[in-house]
Order: structure tokens, then C-alpha cells, then sequence
């Protein structure tokens, strides 16, 4: 076995030797390699023992300062790194351990916060990982992680019922907001309880109708009809009335402001959802902790204070 010049050491191997192999190797003594590995130092050298057994041949040297690589196991050495790192390859890909930052990764995030707050974040995290592709998905109704229909998923919700692996954030606040100029001219002309202003509602929406006999304002008039999300804060900005909305987007739009008197709700949080079995996946791991880092950076405007 031990034969000189360039060639290699050809035998089948003990695999329950290489790591024993590579961490004394690594390592230079049997009290190191264990406490690396976990092991003993019993273990080990029987490990060790067994495996020169085999192959016929002496793979460490002891000297002063400890245990050293023969001729012999210098020449184990490159071939035992090959078989360690196939073998590490074989188990990430079975795993879904891809060290490879690199794939497709499908978002489902509402509207809303996906125009005014997320494009930047995207947009700095394509650029620090060029292979990763986005999939962006928007919908109000979003996206089952349980059915498979998205990877990660932002939601804003008090409870969250689907099969997900989830991260809280923080709470979202959602207030009463208007124009500066609505509440400087209509606010001071207002009735008891609202009267004489104007709501923008969101439709046949029962929790709506909640919250505006819960706030400051239950005897407004429901004015407009707008399902539309998004239409709300461009109704809201040309003075047309108020709207819940969430508060974040006063950051957004300077012009806009909470409507004194009014108290936000923060029964909702925001949440980052994503399969349990995608926990394992490197670009989404990469991914769920850029996005929770950035979206806790802006935390405040969520928050609305």
C-alpha cells in the first residue's frame, strides 16, 4: 500500500474512519480531534487503528509535538478531503442545504406594502445576490403556503392559521389618516362624533363598520365606496376625506397625517411566513433574514410612532 513516487492510495475505505482520519489530521492530536468531533479519545484512535489496519500502513507519526501525517497519509490526505466534501455535496442537495446562493425564490405580500415599502429592500437584496430570483406575487387574498402557492410570505394579521413557519415582527398600526388640508378645514367645523365629515370606506366590510363606531368619528358619513386599497391614499391626499389606512404611509406621503383624536390599532402585527421544509434552503434563508432585518429598520414607521 504504502508505495512511493505519485501514486495514490486505491482501497475501498471505512467511511466511519474518515472523520476520525480528518479531524486528527486537522486537529494534530487525539484530545483535540475529539473535542472538535464530539467523540472520545478512545474512539478515535480506535477509529484511527482500524483504519491503518486496512490499508496496511501508518498514517500518523508521534513527536513532541504531537501527531503528524506519515508519507502515507499525506498521500490519504487530498483523497479523504474529495470523499468529505462529495459527501457533504451528496447530503446538502438531499437536504436542500444549497450552499449555492442562487435560484428562484416566489414572495406573496400585499400590495400596498409591496409598492411603497419593499421595492428599495428587492432591490438591495438582488444586488448583494445577483443568482437569486425574485417572484413577486401581489394580491390582497395572498397566497396559501400550506398549498404550496409561495415561498415567503408578508402578512399583517392578528393570527396567522396557516401551516407556516412564521417570524413577528413587530405590531402594525392602523389609523385614521387625511390630508393636512382636510383637517385643518373640516376637522374644526366637525359635529359631535364626526358629524359633517367624510369617510372613504372599503365596502361591504363588517370590520369596518367595527372600527368606525369604534373610533373617534362613529357618526361621519360613509361618503365614498372604494374597494381598492390603493385608491384610498390618492382619494385621501386630494382631500376627499379620511380613511383607515396604515400609518406607514404617512412616511410615505408627507401631506397626509393620523386625524387627532383618533388612537391607532395595533391588534395586527406584521409577519414573515415560510414553509417549514424551506428553512434548510440557503437563498431562502438568505432571504427571510434580509427581509426581517430591513423590515425591522423601518420598524418605527410601521409602528406609526
Amino acid at each position: 500500500m504504502g508505495q512511493s513516487g505519485s501514486q495514490t492510495i486505491r482501497v475501498v475505505m471505512d467511511w466511519k474512519s474518515l472523520p476520525a482520519f480528518l479531524a486528527v489530521a486537522r486537529n494534530g492530536s487525539l484530545r483535540a480531534a475529539a473535542e472538535q468531533t464530539g467523540g472520545t479519545h478512545a474512539t478515535l484512535r480506535r477509529q484511527i487503528e482500524a483504519l491503518e489496519a486496512q490499508l496496511g500502513t501508518q498514517l500518523f507519526r508521534r513527536g513532541a509535538d504531537g501527531l503528524s501525517l506519515t508519507a502515507a497519509g499525506q498521500r490519504l490526505l487530498p483523497q479523504a478531503l474529495d470523499a468529505e466534501a462529495a459527501l457533504l455535496k451528496g447530503f446538502n442537495a438531499v437536504k436542500g442545504l444549497d450552499r449555492e446562493a442562487s435560484g428562484r425564490i416566489r414572495l406573496s405580500v400585499d400590495p400596498m406594502t409591496a409598492h411603497y415599502m419593499l421595492a428599495p429592500v428587492l432591490a438591495d437584496f438582488a444586488a448583494l445576490y445577483p443568482e437569486i430570483e425574485i417572484e413577486l406575487r401581489l394580491g390582497y387574498t395572498l397566497d396559501s403556503i400550506a398549498r404550496n402557492e409561495t415561498d415567503v410570505s408578508i402578512r399583517h394579521a392578528a393570527e396567522i392559521e396557516d401551516d407556516a413557519v412564521g417570524r413577528k415582527l413587530f405590531p402594525l398600526s392602523i389609523g385614521v389618516v387625511a390630508s393636512r388640508d382636510y383637517i385643518d378645514r373640516a376637522l374644526p367645523k366637525a359635529g359631535r362624533k364626526g358629524r359633517g365629515l367624510s369617510w372613504i370606506g372599503y365596502g361591504d366590510v363588517p370590520e369596518l363598520t367595527d372600527m368606525i363606531a369604534a373610533s373617534a368619528f362613529p357618526e361621519a358619513r360613509i361618503r365614498h365606496t372604494v374597494p381598492d386599497p390603493e385608491m384610498h391614499p390618492h382619494l385621501v391626499r386630494a382631500g376627499a376625506g379620511m380613511t383607515f389606512l396604515a400609518t406607514w404611509i404617512t412616511s410615505v406621503f408627507p401631506e397626509l397625517q393620523r386625524v387627532p383624536g383618533a388612537a391607532p390599532d395595533q391588534r395586527r402585527a406584521t409577519w414573515v411566513l415560510l414553509h417549514g421544509e424551506l428553512r434548510r434552503v440557503r437563498r431562502v434563508r438568505l432571504f427571510v433574514d434580509y427581509l426581517c432585518d430591513a423590515l425591522l429598520e423601518r420598524r418605527v414607521d410601521f409602528q406609526g410612532f
